[in-house]
C-alpha cells in the first residue's frame, strides 16, 4: 500500500531503510552474503549489505572497494569514488583500486582529479590498455594535449578501426603542434569519411602549421564545397588567402564568415588588416575597433591599432595598443618594431634600442592557423569498465 502512494524513487528508499534496518536488528551482513547480492544483479541489496560489512570494521578496506565497485555499477560515481579513496587510504596495495578509481573520476568528467590514480595504475601494470586508454582521454579531456598524444599514439596503432580514437589523437597532436603526427591521423581520417568538413579543416591547420599553406587552402576550398555555412570555414580560408597575399579573395571569404557570424572576431580583425594594408585606415579601424569588442585577445586587431594610431601621432593610445600586442605574443617581432618606431618618435632612445635590439633577436615564426581556430574537443564516450 505504501508504494502506491508514493514514487517510486520513496518506495526503494524505504525499501533500502527496512532492509538495512533489518540486516542491523538481526544479524550483521557478512561478505559472502553481499557479494551473493551482486552477483544476482540487487545491486541496492548488496550495498546495504557491504555497508553493514563496514560498519562492523571500518578499516576493511577490500569492503570499501568493494561497495565502491557496486555504487559504480549503481552509477553513483562520486559515492564510489569517495569508497575507494577511504580504502585507499587504509590499504594502497588493492589490486585495480587506483584503475576503478581513476573510472568513476573519469565517468564524472573529473578529468584531471582521474589523471593521477591512473597515472598510478599504468605504472603498477604497464601492459594494461585500459589504464593508458583512460589516462589518455582523461590527459585530453584537462586540455593536457600533449600528454595526450604520448598515451593514445601506441593505442591507436593496435586499433586502427576505432575512429574517436583516431580522431581524438589527431586533434591531440594538432593542439599539442605535433603536426607530422596531426596530418597522418586526420589522412587516416579522411580515407574513411571524405566528406567530413570537421576532418578537412583541422586537416588544413595541420598542413598549414607545416608550412604546406597551399595545400591547406585545397582543404579548406573542400570543407567550404561540403559545409558552406559551417561557422569558421570561411575565415580559415580566408586566412589563408590573406598570408599567401590574395587580399581580393581574402576579404570575400571573410565577408561570407560574417554573414554567417557577424561577430567573429577573426574576420573583423583580418579585413580590417586588409583596409590598411591598402592605405584605408578610416575603413580599417571600425572593423578592427569591433573586433576588439568581441575578443580583447585579438593580436593583429592591437597591432594595426597601434600602427594606425602612430600614423596619426596618437602616441599614447598607440603605445597602449602595441604594448597589448606585444603581451599577447612575446616572440612576434613586428609589435617590437613598430613600439621601437614610437619610442624613436617620442625621443625614448634608451626604450627605442631595447625594442629594436629585440626585434633583431627573434626569429620570424611562422604564423599558422593553429590556435586562431575556435575548435572545441569533441564530447568523449566514456569507455565501459570492463
Amino acid at each position: 500500500m505504501l508504494c502506491h502512494l508514493a514514487s517510486l524513487r520513496t518506495c526503494r528508499a524505504i525499501a533500502f531503510f527496512f532492509l538495512f534496518t533489518v540486516l542491523a536488528r538481526s544479524q550483521a551482513a557478512t561478505p559472502e552474503q553481499a557479494i551473493a547480492l551482486e552477483q544476482q544483479g540487487k545491486l541496492l541489496e548488496a550495498a546495504a549489505a557491504w555497508r553493514s560489512v563496514i560498519q562492523q570494521n571500518p578499516k576493511d578496506a577490500g569492503a570499501l572497494a568493494s561497495l565502491g565497485v557496486v555504487l559504480s555499477k549503481e552509477q553513483k560515481y562520486s559515492e564510489a569514488a569517495a569508497a575507494y579513496r577511504k580504502a585507499l587510504a587504509i590499504n594502497h596495495d588493492l589490486p585495480g583500486i587506483e584503475l576503478n578509481l581513476g573510472l568513476a573520476e573519469f565517468k564524472q568528467g573529473r578529468f584531471s582529479a582521474a589523471i593521477p590514480p591512473l597515472r598510478a595504475a599504468l605504472s603498477a601494470d604497464p601492459s594494461s590498455t585500459q589504464a593508458r586508454l583512460l589516462l589518455g582521454f582523461s590527459y585530453y579531456g584537462a586540455k593536457q594535449f600533449a600528454q595526450a598524444a604520448d598515451m593514445l599514439e601506441p593505442v591507436a596503432k593496435s586499433d586502427p578501426d576505432s575512429a574517436q580514437l583516431h580522431e581524438t589523437l589527431a586533434q591531440s597532436c594538432l593542439w599539442a603542434k605535433k603536426l607530422d603526427c596531426a596530418e597522418e591521423e586526420f589522412r587516416l581520417l579522411l580515407q574513411k569519411s571524405p566528406d567530413s568538413a570537421p576532418t578537412h579543416i583541422l586537416m588544413g591547420e595541420a598542413l598549414d602549421g607545416l608550412g604546406r599553406t597551399q595545400e591547406a587552402i585545397t582543404e579548406f576550398e573542400a570543407a567550404a564545397k561540403i559545409a558552406p555555412n559551417e561557422p569558421n570555414v570561411h575565415f580559415g580560408l580566408g586566412y589563408l588567402y590573406w598570408k599567401t597575399q590574395q587580399f581580393d579573395k581574402a576579404r570575400q571569404q571573410f565577408d561570407q564568415e560574417l554573414k554567417i557570424v557577424p561577430t567573429n572576431s577573426q574576420a573583423l580583425a583580418y579585413l580590417g588588416d586588409i583596409e590598411w594594408k591598402n592605405d584605408h585606415s578610416a575603413a580599417a579601424l571600425p572593423l578592427i575597433e569591433r573586433a576588439i569588442k568581441h575578443d580583447k585577445d585579438v593580436r593583429i586587431a592591437y597591432l594595426d591599432l597601434g600602427a594606425i594610431y602612430l600614423q596619426q601621432k596618437n602616441y599614447k593610445d598607440a603605445e597602449s595598443a602595441l604594448t597589448r600586442a606585444v603581451a599577447l605574443a612575446p616572440d612576434r617581432p613586428d609589435a617590437h618594431y613598430q613600439l621601437g618606431r614610437l619610442y624613436q618618435a617620442t625621443g625614448k632612445t634608451a626604450e627605442a634600442e631595447k625594442e629594436l635590439h629585440k626585434v633583431k633577436e627573434l626569429h620570424e615564426k611562422a604564423d599558422s592557423l593553429v590556435g586562431k581556430m575556435p575548435s572545441s574537443p569533441p564530447v568523449l564516450n566514456r569507455p565501459d569498465s570492463k
